[in-house]
């Protein structure tokens, strides 16, 4: 049997999803995760922190460091790199998937970061051991040239494993944890504009296997300007006597969406009812845009649905019936 290999990616909380912030779980720019774990096969490694949002100007270095666990029980070798940061739209199902072989003029930043290797010296990528259960200190320098583009600049940091695990299957497992590097220049104008569009509330929600008959909120959000920006969505659900019965918590309906991405917003009442009416209003904030829907949803078990159509048609069948017998004695009487 020919041996597969898996690569795993685990960037941030915002790459679970098959690395597109699909986001149900997503790391923001402001808000720094503290580990990034990957577990495949017999490797287990992770890193902190996952990001590294700074202010960069025209020649200048900006020393930073990040620490690599080896959570396993044997040595590991691992290679460090860093890759473009970008989103590619896919015409398959009209969607923005992460890249990191898509460069671009935010992604330059990429090419300015070089790793301290076990000789002191500063590559382009370098390869270290970690003995098992142990931990290792990665210095890393982003020299900026005599000039930057105005905006943002973005690239991950790989970990990517050298020593990998081959299952009994043949398949071969490496992992590749990351942090990901949000450069913001303080040079020129920065340009927040965003486009907030396919705004939508719905009764139920489909993850491709099966359907869930929960409140569903959703909108796209479309970074045109030159630095990232975090868009936040918040549903809000109140009964029709006005009391509030669920919010959207501070936890969910956010993203960071970096330029030239289109990428969608939204939040799911997990634990909706089965019966009442509600209005449901859902607000998206992205960088200085707003826009808000209301919807009015009338939610009836199925079963009361089957009971009130049978009603409704014996209802209807009684009342045929008395009209027939209203008329056949009207033509009794006529005689």
């Amino acid at each position: 049997m020919k041996k597969q290999v898996v690569k795993g990616l685990l960037l941030t909380a915002s790459l679970v999803l098959g690395l597109g912030l699909v986001l149900s779980n997503t790391t923001y720019a402001e808000e720094e995760e503290t580990q990034a774990e990957q577990k495949t096969g017999g490797t287990s490694i992770s890193i902190t922190p996952v990001s590294n949002v700074l202010s960069i100007s025209s020649s200048k270095e900006y020393d930073a460091k990040f620490t690599v666990n080896n959570d396993g029980s044997e040595e590991m070798r691992i290679e460090v790199y860093a890759a473009p940061y970008s989103y590619i739209h896919s015409e398959e199902d009209d969607s923005y998937k992460l890249g990191f072989n898509n460069e671009n003029n935010f992604t330059q930043i990429s090419r300015w970061i070089t790793f301290r290797d076990n000789e002191g010296n500063y590559v382009k990528r370098a390869n270290y051991e970690i003995e098992p259960e142990k931990s290792i200190e990665i210095n890393y320098k982003i020299t900026t040239p005599d000039n930057i583009p105005a905006g943002g600049q973005y690239a991950v940091i790989f970990a990517h494993t050298l020593t990998s695990s081959v299952s009994a299957s043949g398949i071969r497992t490496e992992a590749s944890p990351g942090l990901v590097v949000y450069g913001r220049s303080t040079e020129g104008k920065v340009d927040t504009t965003a486009e907030i569009s396919d705004l939508k509330i719905e009764q139920s929600v489909s993850d491709g296997t099966n359907t869930r008959n929960n409140f569903y909120a959703s909108a796209k959000v479309k970074n045109s300007g030159n630095v990232d920006f975090n868009a936040i969505g918040k549903m809000k659900v109140d009964s029709i006597i006005g009391f509030s019965s669920y919010e959207t918590p501070e936890s969910r309906g956010k993203i960071s969406v970096i330029p030239e991405a289109e990428l969608v917003v939204s939040d799911e009442w997990e634990e909706s009812p089965s019966f009442g009416i509600y209005k449901v209003t859902w607000t998206v904030k992205a960088g200085e845009e707003t826009e808000v829907i209301e919807k009015v949803v009338f939610l009836i078990p199925p079963l009361v649905i089957v009971l009130s159509i049978i009603v409704l048609t014996f209802i209807v069948i009684w009342i045929i019936m008395l009209i027939r017998k209203r008329k056949e004695r009207r033509s009794r009487l006529a005689v």
